[in-house]
């Protein structure tokens, strides 16, 4: 009988699926620190949706479930803009769609929708939520993002185009029937309306919306400067094990973390 000789792993490589030196996930003494660091991080992501031009009027909400309450989940208030959001402006609401915590009211769709996705997918710790540019041009076209790079494959067999347009998301049926599409996948582009991506973090979602937009604009540009060619399934199952690695996607937004938090310290006002 043969055995298998493992070749030993290079001192450069760290001990993590990428390879990559990323620190895990930290851990929290009680839910209330729990809460504080979703909640400081979900106010991070709302300036960062502000910083970087995904704000679209009323439009736009990022959410996180409360990790003592899973009925319940913070998200952005209604009317307030994302280039002023503060921990102390987030609220809390339940499955009923009240406001538990908070003295703001809730967006309605972004109850419908975020209600529904965190009720029906236990992994989707948080969502994000945008009308950008580069998603509506590319939902207008009925495409999905193609592996036409590293970043792209992150959601390669991981995305699902939703058509079913009935107008704004202000009824729960309809939101249900965005969560039942979204599946198991970490992102659904809205035909006609824009872009939700999950994960298991803020942290995680957020990058996914940025990843994914940006994506989008590059096959937009690539498409209209000539014919792009795509990874193969081969390499595009590959370049997804790396860029699309969940913990890889949670550290990569702190980098983002740090730059908001240093630019905009007010955010983390409580």
């Amino acid at each position: 009988m043969s055995t298998a000789v493992t070749e030993p792993r290079p001192a450069y490589l760290a001990d993590t699926v990428t390879g990559l030196p990323i620190p895990g996930d930290p851990e929290f003494a009680t839910c209330e620190d729990a809460r504080r660091h979703r909640k400081q991080r979900l106010a991070a992501a709302l300036r960062l949706f502000g910083k970087y031009g995904f704000g679209e009027g009323v439009s736009g909400h990022i959410s996180v479930r409360d990790p003592e309450h899973e009925d319940r989940f913070w998200v952005n208030p209604f009317g307030v803009s994302f280039h002023r959001v503060r921990v102390a402006d987030l609220i809390c609401v339940d499955s009923g769609g009240r406001v538990v915590s908070g003295r703001h009211r809730v967006n309605p769709s972004a109850f419908v929708i975020h209600s529904q996705i965190h009720e029906l997918h236990p992994g989707a710790t948080a969502a994000a939520h945008g009308h950008t540019p580069h998603s509506r041009a590319l939902g207008a076209l009925g495409r999905l993002l193609e592996p036409i790079d590293q970043e792209s494959a992150a959601f390669y067999g991981r995305q699902v185009l939703y058509g079913a347009y009935e107008g704004p998301s202000v009824s729960v049926a309809q939101g249900r029937d965005i969560a039942e599409r979204l599946g198991d996948h970490r992102a659904i582009l809205l035909r006609h309306h824009g872009l939700i991506t999950v994960g298991g973090s803020v942290e995680e979602a957020v990058h996914w919306f940025f990843t994914y937009d940006g994506c989008a604009q590059v096959q937009l540009l690539a498409q209209a400067a000539g014919t792009p060619q795509p990874l193969t399934h081969e390499q595009a199952t590959a370049a997804r094990d790396g860029f699309g690695d969940a913990q890889l996607g949670r550290f990569s937004f702190r980098l983002l973390w740090d730059e908001i938090v240093a630019e905009q310290p007010d955010l983390l006002d409580e």
